[in-house]
């Protein structure tokens, strides 16, 4: 660890002291001559860009002679450009002012930035992407009243639409989040990343997301769902990218300190460091996050370090270059018996289960303009990472032997690049953009399971001497995609969207299976290459300058996963014909701003989820009963989706002295439910066949409604959050009684609120307390098999924290 935080401040010496050349500065205002700061200032036909700081000033410096054309962007203000001559060796300097008047259709998600508080939508086209026609929400993250040194999931989400949340792991480590009656195994029903690029181990063959940015350095969530399959691939649930905070470029240099303390020993420090000098940017961060956990036998101690550096090549590239590394270490205090969480939902009866995940993601990119109309955008990535489990792992109704403890360790070695373009061109009398890409991805996990470690109380994932894992397998995953989607606009209130997405998968399992009797048994190698197009059409229709329609269909697939060839046993059998869940999302909405006091986007959404994967028992020619692991059927989601904020104080006063209050609702109903499901059981030797028709799906809660309400006065605000979520089921069958082990049985409704403040103070001053879990409510969102678990997997109780900040 010294040697990175070493390598990260070595890294940005060079970048302090670089002398200015030719420059160009400026001020921007609003027409009463108000300074505007953080606007953006854009040199058209280049990679360069700057923002305006505090008092609307900025300066750009080594910039090639020759006449530009600025560029200026800001919040709820039209565009402003000019056209200015740079000379060699001298200083330009201009003034642009803005205009406040909204234009016709981006003018909505700024609106809703400048009055309403709550969700943005993401532009029709932005970061080599087309986002037109497509369910999506923006979460800024750096303006909520939040717990963000824990990644509080509940706050942070507060206001997307049916997100449901697993809350099982209160360290703030791992993220699980779903939505539309999927499952929010660690977020593995998203396509999830970071700043474009992917962060878990195998999106093709093992996508659940053991990585989760400290939400401090996040400036923003992307949130796109089934639709983003065309551009991104799977998974059904869409796409969820964590988009970090970019190297600030408005200054030399920037420093901000958050430093938080709670109850149950939380102590947090994130350190942050960036700037633009020239054509280079650069930022680093460092976090620090150690606690108790509020359970019995818990405990976490995490590190995060981030570089990232970029350079202005020229005008038309920029080259840039990002590393991020996480170590963990964290004590579980796993599942409960119903009886246990009943009488203390505290108490831990495993003292002995720790996980780990070290975590390495660099990416290098290149951003080239072709032409004004034309850009590229290209990255390469690659996840060298692990995922470490120790602990007595059986049921949780029975007791700890404090023997020797199983061992399971997880290898990713994972590389790949993405090549997108954008290229605007004219139809029909309008501008029309179109966005490619190519995609290549190969994936190795390594994977050994049940070791034999000691029987100690620490963190020790090595075996005992002479030992080895009896279970040591290999899984690849290779992947070729390329898509294309275009926006078809017919009139300034009329576009269509139609894309493809080409995909070619190829992955192997092979490996030793188990150990019996000293002898290895080794699995069958199983192979499976497949290749497929799917296809997708969305529309919007712009009703008035600030509100719109939108619809869209698309379709939606998950591969075939190292857990679906992977049997639990010998005498388990995978079907050769296996193939890849397949289905489609569908949505139809209205959203938009009216003035600057109300905000909604209210939508209906189905999601087909076919050729789902499970396991039926069957009996062979000598009729001994096997596991046959097959396409058994399908499942449908479908409901409602809505969000609304409104601003009472603006729309009645205008105006206040007193400050502004805000009220918002974040309200969805699921109804996901089994279709045709068959499912088979051994009874007195015969095979008997039932089908799950009718039966809800398992951790998919039908209500799922958010209330908060925020009061807002100069640099203090305030938030309070209620979370409604319904009951939901821990199994296919719907069992209702919970089992001896609590691995099945009904997960109750319950109701949660939240409260948090934050102050600025001298502009650099921050000062931030929140209590979660206001009224210390008892309850659960989880019922476990295995790791965390297993058993019932109690949320957290009451909870408070203090953030002291300090930016210069």
């Amino acid at each position: 660890m010294k040697a990175i935080y070493l390598f990260l401040l070595l890294s940005l010496v060079p970048l302090i002291g670089m002398a200015q050349e030719s420059a160009l500065k400026g001020k921007i205002s609003d027409k009463n001559n108000n300074p505007l700061p953080y606007a953006s200032i854009q040199l058209v036909g280049t990679v360069r860009g700057v923002q305006s700081n505090t008092d609307g000033n900025f300066v750009m410096n080594n910039i090639p002679s020759g006449t530009y054309t600025v560029k200026v962007m800001n919040l709820g203000y039209e565009d402003g450009s000019k056209e200015v001559v740079l000379v060699p060796g001298q200083t330009t300097e201009l003034e642009i002012v803005l205009s406040e008047e909204p234009i016709w259709i981006d003018s909505f998600e700024l609106l809703s930035s400048r009055g309403i508080l709550g969700q943005e939508k993401l532009p029709e086209v932005e970061d080599f992407r087309i986002n037109a026609g497509k369910k999506n929400e923006v979460i800024r993250v750096r303006d909520l009243d939040a717990n963000l040194a824990m990644n509080n999931s509940r706050q942070i989400f507060g206001r997307t639409p049916g997100i449901s949340i697993w809350e099982n792991d209160g360290s703030g480590i791992q993220l699980g989040v779903a939505s539309r009656g999927l499952s929010p195994n660690r977020s593995w029903e998203f396509n999830v990343r970071m700043n474009g690029y992917d962060i878990t181990p195998d999106p093709m063959g093992y996508p659940e997301a053991y990585f989760t940015p400290p939400m401090e350095v996040v400036e923003k969530i992307e949130v796109i769902r089934g639709a983003s399959s065309l551009q991104f691939g799977p998974q059904f649930g869409g796409l969820l990218n964590f988009v970090l905070r970019r190297p600030d470029q408005s200054t030399r240099f920037t420093a901000e300190t958050l430093n938080t303390f709670g109850n149950n020993g939380l102590f947090s420090t994130f350190n942050y460091i960036g700037g633009t000098e020239g054509k280079w940017s650069y930022t680093a961060y460092y976090q620090k996050r150690i606690g108790q956990g509020w359970r019995e036998n818990g405990y976490f101690n995490t590190d995060h370090a981030h570089l990232e550096v970029s350079y202005a090549a020229s005008n038309r590239l920029r080259l840039g270059f990002e590393a991020t590394y996480m170590t963990t270490e964290s004590q579980q205090p796993g599942g409960l018996t119903d009886a246990q969480f009943n009488q203390d939902s505290r108490q831990s009866t495993r003292s002995r289960n720790w996980f780990s995940t070290p975590w390495f993601v660099p990416s290098f990119s290149a951003q080239y303009i072709v032409s004004p109309a034309t850009k590229l955008d290209w990255k390469v990535f690659a996840t060298i990472a692990e995922r470490n489990s120790i602990g007595f792992m059986k049921a949780i109704n029975i007791e700890d032997d404090f023997g020797n403890r199983q061992v399971d360790r997880d290898f990713y070695t994972t590389y790949g690049s993405e090549l997108r373009m954008t290229t605007e061109h004219s139809l029909f009398g309008f501008k029309n953009t179109l966005a490619t890409g190519l995609r290549y991805f190969n994936g190795k996990i390594d994977r050994v399971q049940s070791g034999v470690g000691d029987n100690g109380t620490d963190m020790n994932f090595d075996l005992l001497p002479g030992t080895s894992y009896p279970r040591d397998l290999d899984f690849r995953n290779t992947n070729l995609a390329a898509f294309a989607e275009n926006i078809f606009r017919f009139s300034e209130k009329f576009l269509l969207t139609a894309g493809l997405r080409l995909e070619q998968i190829q992955s192997e399992n092979k490996g030793q299976f188990s150990v019996s009797n000293g002898v290895p048994i080794f699995m069958d190698p199983v192979t499976r290459t497949r290749s497929f197009v799917i296809g997708g059409l969305g529309a919007e229709y712009h009703i008035t300058p600030t509100t719109e329609l939108y619809s869209n269909l698309s379709q939606a697939y998950r591969p075939v996963l190292i857990s679906d060839l992977t049997p639990p046993a010998t005498t388990d059998v995978i079907d050769p014909n296996l193939q890849d869940a397949r289905g489609y999302n569908f949505d139809f909405g209205y959203r938009g701003n009216i003035g600057t006091v109300f905000n909604f986007d209210l939508s209906y959404f189905h999601l087909n989820y076919a050729n789902r994967i499970g396991t039926i028992t069957q009996l062979d020619q000598a009729g001994q009963s096997y596991q046959f692991r097959t396409n058994l059927g399908e499942s449908v989601s479908k409901g409602f989706e809505g969000y609304l904020e409104f601003d009472p104080v603006t729309a009645i006063f205008k105006t206040s002295r007193y400050g502004f209050l805000h009220f918002f609702a974040s309200l969805a109903f699921v109804d996901a439910t089994y279709q045709d499901f068959l499912t088979t059981s051994l009874v007195n030797g015969q095979l008997v066949e039932s089908n799950l028709k009718g039966n809800q799906v398992e951790n998919a809660p039908r209500k799922i409604n958010r209330y908060g309400a925020t009061y807002r006065f100069r640099t203090f605000s305030m938030t309070w959050q209620l979370s409604d979520i319904g009951e939901t089921f821990a199994d296919a069958s719907n069992t209702v009684t919970p089992n001896a082990a609590a691995t099945t049985g009904l997960i109750p409704a319950y109701k949660v609120q939240d409260l948090s403040a934050s102050y600025i103070f001298k502009k650099r001053y921050t000062l931030k307390a929140g209590i979660n879990n206001l009224t210390d409510e008892r309850y659960f969102t989880r019922r476990a098999g295995g790791y965390p678990g297993p058993g019932l997997m109690p949320a957290d109780g009451r909870t408070f924290y203090t953030t002291f900040g300090l930016r210069f």
